[in-house]
């Protein structure tokens, strides 16, 4: 007929639809899976400490946490980890826990997995290193890991606390068993009568409340945590998609309590899945300054 159109049928079917959607699917997990798990955000942080002593002006931490080794840490990646670090020249590096993964492969590599992840870290060149465990490495085996890491040069504080010097000036160094998987004592972790800043190291980053709680809590001056990895994997305004108990309050970033102030790093490996989306691997740069 004169004027008519013919219809065209539609290119769009059902066939073509779930292979755009598997395709993206596909494209979304190579580039969570290999490429944004291995992109390394370095974060630098002032943190500004009332009643810093003069030495301690300018004083540089790096903090890393959640490695992860081997599941799915490479030991590549780690490496890569530890050679940037040593181009920022720190002058302490602390490790807030989970140096291994309590899962499938545990059971056979596990203490493969403790001693790699210890020597690969042993090549850090900072003057002083010290770490704590996390939930991973308690639910594996603490003793071992501990033993692994402390042999090779990085002592583990297992609530308790130690004095870090300079010039004459001090700072205390604490740390606590895990939250989640142990039995923490800031009664043995936090000095009585500190004459100097306080730096507590603990794994889950929701301790902070418990902290804030303590009759010593009001004497800890800076909280570092790891744990929740920032949720690993964060959709646009959504957020984490999961996150883990006793990193849910506080799950990435800086927060102030008063006196306390707390950082959470969203460490470098990942668990459940090797994906992180839109929650780079963080090495933290912390430099004290004085308030």
């Amino acid at each position: 007929m004169p004027g008519s159109q013919s219809v065209q049928p539609s290119r769009f079917t059902r066939r073509n639809f779930l292979i755009g959607t598997g395709t993206t699917a596909a494209a979304l997990a190579l580039y969570s899976g290999e490429i944004a798990r291995h992109e390394v955000d370095i974060v630098h942080r002032p943190i500004a400490i009332t009643n810093l002593p003069a030495a301690f002006n300018g004083y540089r931490i790096v903090q890393l946490s959640d490695i992860h080794l081997d599941e799915y840490t490479e030991p590549f990646f780690l490496e890569r980890i530890i050679s940037k670090v040593n181009t920022l020249n720190p002058d302490l590096v602390l490790l807030t826990g989970d140096f291994i993964t309590h899962g499938s492969i545990t059971f056979v590599a596990g203490k493969h997995a403790a001693h790699r992840c210890a020597e690969i870290i042993a090549t850090l060149t900072a003057p002083l290193r010290y770490g704590i465990l996390g939930n991973h490495d308690v639910a594996v085996n603490a003793p071992m890991v501990v033993e692994a890491l402390s042999s090779r040069g990085t002592p583990v504080l297992v609530n308790r606390y130690v004095p870090i010097e300079r010039n004459g000036d001090r700072l205390w160094l604490c740390g606590v068993d895990d939250p989640g998987q142990s039995t923490p004592d800031l009664n043995l972790a936090l000095p009585t009568k500190p004459d100097g800043p306080v730096i507590l190291m603990a794994h889950e980053p929701d301790y902070a409340d418990t902290v804030m709680a303590h009759p010593r809590g009001h004497l800890v001056d800076l909280m570092l945590s790891g744990h929740s990895h920032g949720g690993q994997i964060r959709l646009p305004f959504l957020g984490p998609l999961i996150l883990p108990p006793y990193g849910e309050k506080y799950p990435e970033g800086h927060y102030r309590f008063n006196r306390m102030q707390l950082y959470v790093n969203r460490g470098i490996g990942t668990v459940g899945l090797p994906f992180r989306l839109n929650c780079p691997p963080e090495i933290t740069v912390i430099t004290l300054q004085s308030a």
